[in-house]
């Protein structure tokens, strides 16, 4: 066993336990495509949806090297007619990119060496097993000498993070190049390819970077947040297997839903953030466990770009609206920005947007993702553009609190007819849409915007201020073409207050109701 070139399964070994979520239906798939037209699979997901996982099960199922069948025999894969024909039957070359690249880092080296050291890697173990493989002939002539062996057995490659070239190298199109280059030398070469690759999987947060509008390594069948395709299901924790792993256990399944569901894959319904979901289980209470990475952490840097209509999507979206977004146009790079639609496009490859495909409409998942975007307001990263919104949205929250009805009704009107104009909604509904955005502010100074059960119903839109927080909670009712007294009397005779009783004393009722003449507002 060596460190890239069948490596074995104890890292599988160590995976599987009493919470593993069986995922091995995923090997079968790869089975269906071995050998055949689209046996070159790239695979991106988000961090933290259990990527690294997949590579392991991957590579001690085929991994030659040793017997899996131990860890295999009771799970789904088994029952599977494809099982036994592949089970540690090839050559695995096992790649984790990003370690190269630390490697590189670490040495001072030009991000330009990666390839060159991944391949003399490579070959070193290669001539472990075949030691008459043609060392001065280069790595592919090492490999295809190694499965062309009377016992010889073809390779599946499975490359974890492979964009990490493409997103750390981001100033370097050399290193990027480089690297594009050296992939497509054993995915695209007519010489070696049919005779040494049996698959490939790779898998990373972003789809293979384009040339112009094609994907540099055209031969890749790819799979992503946006086509997830036949894959839905292995993205990430699907409804039926979070509600297996709740039974019995703290928190409850509606408060796991609540802060880690909402990625929309149409094929297999909700689908959860893994690694959440599990810290969730581990430590008995939902809450945010979204890890600080490179990329979570240049979230502010995104949505401060200097596009047209980019901040007002994304005060939208905070506000809980669902935005239309053309995803076709990204580089899948993370410096090919031309348009507010490509930082779009990279924050729900990034996870922080799902993408409902039917109608190219994204929204923020969950309340974990949320608190993200609540975050960014809070601490106000924000660049020049931001402030005429906030600073609007501020004084709307002033002014509703201090009572002053004329100066709200003013500035709801104005949000309405002149800056805000929802295209999907009905009338309560949008009036509903257009309150949330106009106090879309309060996402920094208030812990919950939501519609929550009252007494004996439903509060249209109920504000929940942030702990120690001298803010009032508010209660927020809606009527078209009514009376705004009428809204506080409804407040009122149905109690939609009940489930604020920690805030008794301290509760803002308000009432708006538009007439088509003008909006009223008493609170």
């Amino acid at each position: 066993m060596g460190i890239y070139v069948n490596p074995g399964n104890k890292a599988f070994s160590r995976i599987v336990g009493k919470n593993y979520v069986d995922k091995t239906k995923l090997i079968d798939a790869m089975n269906e495509r071995i050998s055949g037209n689209e046996s070159l699979v790239c695979v991106s997901r988000p961090r933290r949806f259990g990527k690294s996982y997949a590579a392991c099960m991957l590579t001690a199922y085929y991994d030659c090297s040793c017997d899996s069948h131990e860890l295999f025999n009771n799970k789904k894969i088994a029952e599977s007619e494809s099982y036994e024909k592949h089970i540690n039957k090839y050559n695995v070359i096992l790649l984790d990119i990003s370690g190269f690249i630390s490697v590189a880092r670490r040495e001072k080296s030009d991000l330009t060496d990666v390839p060159f050291r991944i391949a003399s890697a490579i070959q070193d173990e290669i001539l472990e097993i075949d030691p008459d493989a043609p060392k001065d002939k280069g790595l592919e002539a090492c490999m295809i000498h190694c499965a062309d062996l009377p016992n010889g057995r073809p390779f599946i490659f499975i490359i974890d993070e492979w964009d990490a070239m493409i997103r750390e190298a981001n100033d370097n199109a050399e290193a990027q190049q480089t690297y594009l280059d050296f992939l497509r030398g054993w995915f695209k070469n007519s010489n070696f390819t049919p005779k040494v690759v049996a698959a490939a999987y790779m898998t990373g947060i972003l789809p293979i970077k384009k040339d112009k509008k094609q994907s540099a390594i055209s031969a890749f069948d790819e799979i992503s947040m946006l086509d997830p395709a036949d894959f839905a299901e292995f993205v990430g924790f699907t409804e039926e297997e979070v509600k297996t792993l709740c039974k019995g256990n703290l928190p409850a399944f509606e408060d796991v839903k609540a802060w880690y569901d909402g990625y929309d894959l149409p094929s297999v319904g909700s689908i959860y953030n893994p690694y959440s979901v599990m810290k969730a289980l581990k430590s008995g209470k939902c809450q945010s466990y979204w890890r600080k990475t490179s990329a979570a952490e240049s979230l502010k840097d995104y949505i401060n770009m200097d596009f047209e209509g980019l901040q007002e999507m994304v005060a939208r979206l905070i506000a809980g609206e669902r935005m239309r977004v053309d995803v076709d146009s990204f580089q899948n790079d993370f410096e090919s920005f031309e348009s507010a639609d490509d930082v779009l496009t990279l924050l729900i490859h990034l996870g922080y947007l799902t993408y409902h495909e039917a109608e190219r409409m994204v929204e923020i998942p969950n309340e974990e993702v949320r608190k993200e975007f609540k975050e960014f307001l809070a601490q106000r990263k924000i660049n020049s553009g931001w402030i005429s919104l906030i600073k609007r949205s501020q004084k709307l929250l002033e002014d509703t609190i201090a009572g002053r009805s004329e100066d709200v009704a003013a500035a709801m009107e104005e949000i309405r007819a002149e800056q805000y104009a929802p295209q999907f909604y009905n009338n309560e509904q949008s009036l509903r849409a257009i309150i949330k955005y106009a106090y879309f502010v309060t996402a920094g100074q208030y812990t919950e915007l939501a519609e929550i059960p009252g007494g004996k119903g439903i509060a249209d839109v109920s504000f929940i201020p942030a702990p120690m927080s001298r803010l009032p909670a508010m209660v927020v009712e809606l009527k078209w073409n009514k009376t705004a007294g009428g809204a506080i009397s409804q407040i009122k005779e149905k109690k939609y207050t009940a489930k604020l009783k920690p805030y008794a004393g301290n509760i803002l009722l308000v009432g708006i109701n538009y007439d088509e003449k003008r909006v009223s507002i008493p609170a």
